[in-house]
């Protein structure tokens, strides 16, 4: 069993709520203040659970700086109060910093629950251009 330490979960529970504050923000319509105070939690929990140092290397690797720049060029738009562009630019650097990751969650998620798991074997069937 793995063990949790008392600033990873309070680490998981900021991250979730900058998740509730991004969606929240993004369902009323782009506000920014919503927008800008879910990132932050993000950020903060995402280096509370995985510490800061490892917050530093995970987002200015070498490979991952196209991501990271737009990452957080997104989150600076989004505190400067443009709020589509600053999640659209968001969005491009998320998807590029985390691509490696999703397909491990995919599996994960399609392992845990059955009608998933045949969703995504069935739209990975589906990858021709044609």
């Amino acid at each position: 069993m793995i063990s949790v330490s008392e600033w990873q979960k309070i680490g998981i529970g900021t991250m979730g709520f900058g998740i509730f504050f991004i969606l929240f923000g993004i369902l009323l319509y782009f506000d920014s203040v919503l927008l800008a105070f879910g990132n932050i939690l993000f950020l903060c929990g995402l280096s509370f659970i995985i510490g800061l140092r490892r917050t530093f290397g995970f987002f200015f690797q070498q490979h991952k700086l196209k991501g990271t720049s737009f990452f957080l060029g997104g989150v600076i738009i989004v505190l400067l109060r443009w709020p589509l562009l600053g999640m659209a630019l968001e969005t491009y650097g998320f998807i590029n910093l985390f691509r490696g990751f999703f397909p491990v969650a995919f599996g994960f998620l399609g392992s845990s629950i059955p009608f998933l798991g045949s969703l995504f074997q069935r739209l990975q069937g589906t990858s021709s251009m044609v």
